[in-house]
């Protein structure tokens, strides 16, 4: 069982059930929205460069292009390595769907990990709020992107991307807000269900997808 320094990592689902358990303990009003939503799983991908670079080609995208698109480029010899993504012609890289910003964005991360700047084992090594000052340091990894890695690339308990749409939207509904509550008002909101936000976060993404009738809120 690892530690985060608050809890225990979200990576197995033994934990998620500990940590559903403690969160609905924390916030009773979740507990009718549980039984809506029904169960549902961790997700769990790898980390690392080609961790980072699947959930910046799944951005702004349905689920099911942006697995078109990231087997097509995993398939490419080398992209998931750093150094080589580097040698790489653009166009074959645009070629299997990437847009040039996506491109630009992946040459940025893979610049600062030959570098040295970049370091994903350092990013294990940190407590949810550094960790995600560490990698939005670096161009072209906002936050919406450094949550979602460190939720499914880390498992880190304590994470909820608030500018996440289908949450806002789940989160409003659920709550039977008259709004769905933009980011700064839902970072308010989520603050109650700390130290088990990944877990909420979940559970809305699940509320979403059945309540709401739309399939989740990201695409890994």
């Amino acid at each position: 069982m690892v530690k985060t320094g608050i809890t225990e990592r979200l990576d197995s689902p033994g934990a998620l059930e500990r940590q559903m358990r403690a969160l609905l303990r924390r916030d009773p009003r979740l507990r009718p929205i549980a039984k809506v939503a029904g169960a549902f799983e961790i997700r769990l991908t790898e980390g690392g460069f080609a961790g980072l670079t699947r959930i910046i080609c799944g951005q702004q995208l349905s689920v099911a292009s942006a697995r078109a698109i990231w087997g097509r480029f995993a398939a490419l010899p080398g992209a998931l390595d750093p150094a080589t993504y580097l040698t790489l012609d653009e166009a074959a890289i645009r070629a299997v769907g990437f847009s040039a910003g996506k491109y630009r964005t992946v040459k940025a991360v893979a610049e600062a990990m030959v570098a040295g700047t970049l370091d994903f084992a350092e990013v294990e090594r940190l407590l949810p709020d550094a960790a995600l000052a560490y990698l939005t340091a670096h161009k072209g990894i906002g936050p919406w992107t450094a949550e979602i890695y460190l939720m499914f690339c880390s498992g880190q308990p304590d994470i909820f991307p608030a500018g996440d749409i289908a949450l806002q939207r789940a989160v409003g509904h659920a709550l039977g807000m008259d709004h769905s509550p933009p980011a700064k008002e839902l970072i308010e909101i989520a603050k109650a269900w700390s130290p088990h936000r990944h877990a909420a976060a979940l559970l809305f993404w699940k509320y979403y997808a059945t309540v709401l009738r739309k399939a989740g809120g990201i695409a890994l």
